[in-house]
């Protein structure tokens, strides 16, 4: 029997959404899911150590396996929101790597195509799919948390599908990280 502990987070120094999912032959369930919120009007150092230390609590209380956050990414034209949110994602992986959980990272992108089978799938589309795969009565609020399971169960299936072709001699290239395209 095959059991594995995925926690998706959707990083943000306001926000951040978890949510952590069993995985058992296959089978999903909602183990936990939830927001970390920094008090807003603390300065950004104070911040981060709020973030990290509510996200060792939920590491060392669920217990997971590994842990998936979104990749990062903004516009061109937002350079700054790019730096603030790289400071999240940091504290947020810090608090996962110091407890001996690997950090792996999605695209949105990857993460759309692996539940709804389309890069451009709507927000609902998905949403719709996390509360179907984890027979929820109700779609998870705030939005955070619902793209933050989706990040976890969008990882099962990706691993799934890696470990399916692995069982057929098939290897299949790992995504290489944007300074390795850059070199």
């Amino acid at each position: 029997m095959s059991v594995r502990r995925i926690l998706g987070v959707d990083p943000g120094l306001r926000i951040t959404g978890y949510g952590v999912v069993e995985v058992r032959d296959g089978a999903l369930r909602l183990i936990e899911g939830g927001v970390l919120q920094p008090a807003a009007a603390a300065p950004l150092a104070q911040r981060l150590v709020q973030l990290h230390q509510a996200m060792v609590d939920v590491v060392r209380a669920t217990r997971p396996d590994c842990m998936v956050v979104e990749e990062l990414w903004t516009a061109y034209a937002h350079p700054q929101t790019a730096v603030l949110m790289g400071h999240a994602r940091g504290v947020l992986a810090l608090a996962a790597g110091a407890n001996g959980v690997p950090v792996h990272d999605l695209a949105h992108a990857m993460v759309k195509r692996a539940l709804a089978g389309s890069g451009s799938a709507s927000k609902a589309q998905v949403k719709g799919i996390v509360v179907r795969m984890l027979g929820l009565a109700a779609p998870p609020q705030p939005d955070d948390v619902s793209d933050a399971l989706a990040l976890a169960i969008a990882f099962s299936n990706v691993e799934a599908q890696r470990d399916r072709f692995a069982e057929l001699g098939v290897v299949m290239p790992q995504r290489r990280s944007r300074a390795t395209r850059l070199a």
